[in-house]
């Protein structure tokens, strides 16, 4: 019966004094009550009921049976060091210019120092939590409502560092926070609406003025660049117009001109081109007035002496010949 004991004592001690710690946890080990050391991963030995494990409070969400998420702190020995992700109940701040507006934020931090994490503070993760509400509602009360809208960035910045210096005597590094929704009231975004709206009905107005605009413009510049086409082609037709009649004319003048001079040289060798010309113009135009239909009063110009007297020229040089 003793050893039976005896067996029992060894086999709890030997099953005390070992622990297998997993990837990326630790575990605190205290002696008589006082930090002694802290367990990598591994398998790891201590003393039993000499060298105690110590604990830290971690939050824990869990899902109810209809789906709504709760959460709730217990006492862990083994401390989780990996990145965790915790998402902040939704707060209501007040910004600059007195417009209430609720926020929730996800923060993303990780333990780097398991003993910090434990002695340093009393609940890591509620200590964090009430951190980051404090400083987001410090922050977003430096800001107006409009740049509280379009500022997501910067206001996940500069709350990062703030959280990661705050949080550094913690032994924890926060990597990043992200704001996920920022709900301004009602009326605000029922006005907000309302000015999005108009924003983009004059922005449309706009647009449609400028086409009309570009519209009216390109019509008035074709119809000038037609305007001055045809204009520029009626005057090409009417210099070219011109310029066939010069030359038909003075075709036929050059025409005329060697048809008297090869008539006058037909004639007569030395005869006058000038008198021939002048007489047979004259009397063209007598036989013209003498055709006329209507009863004319024919009267002989005073210097028709001249005009008979080429007419006798030409009866001379028939005569020669």
């Amino acid at each position: 019966m003793i050893y039976t004991v005896l067996l029992v004592l060894v086999v709890m001690f030997v099953l005390k004094s070992v622990i297998i710690v997993k990837q990326a946890e630790e575990i605190i080990i205290e002696r008589w009550g006082k930090f002694h050391r802290i367990l990598k991963p591994g398998l790891n030995f201590i003393f039993p009921f000499i060298d105690t494990t110590r604990g830290i409070s971690w939050k824990v969400n869990q899902k109810d049976i209809s789906g709504h998420t709760y959460s709730y702190y217990k006492m862990v020995d083994r401390i989780d060091m990996r990145e965790n992700v915790y998402d902040f109940s939704r707060q209501n701040v007040i910004t600059k210019d007195n417009a209430t507006i609720s926020i929730n934020a996800l923060l993303y931090f990780q333990i780097i120092d398991a003993k910090s994490a434990v002695y340093a503070i009393g609940n890591l993760v509620e200590a964090i939590e009430k951190l980051t509400q404090t400083t987001l509602r410090n922050l977003v009360g430096q800001l107006v409502l409009d740049e509280t809208l379009v500022s997501r960035d910067k206001i996940n910045h500069e709350l990062r560092a703030i959280l990661d210096e705050a949080t550094n005597k913690w032994g924890v590094k926060v990597n990043r926070v992200e704001l996920q929704d920022i709900i301004p009231p009602a009326d605000i975004q029922q006005a907000m609406e309302k000015q999005m709206k108009a924003e983009r009905e004059k922005r449309a107005t706009i647009l449609n003025a400028e086409a009309e605009k570009e519209a009216a413009i390109n019509i008035a510049e074709g119809k000038k660049q037609a305007a001055i086409l045809e204009a520029d082609g009626h005057k090409q037709a009417m210099i070219l117009r011109a310029d066939g009649q010069k030359q038909s004319r003075i075709l036929e003048a050059n025409g005329e001109q060697e048809a008297i001079k090869l008539i006058i040289d037909a004639i007569a060798g030395n005869g006058k081109p000038d008198q021939y010309l002048i007489a047979m113009k004259y009397i063209e135009t007598l036989k013209a007035m003498a055709d006329g239909k209507d009863s004319k009063v024919v009267y002989m110009p005073y210097e028709a002496t001249g005009i008979l007297s080429s007419v006798d020229g030409i009866k001379q040089m028939f005569d020669r010949k």
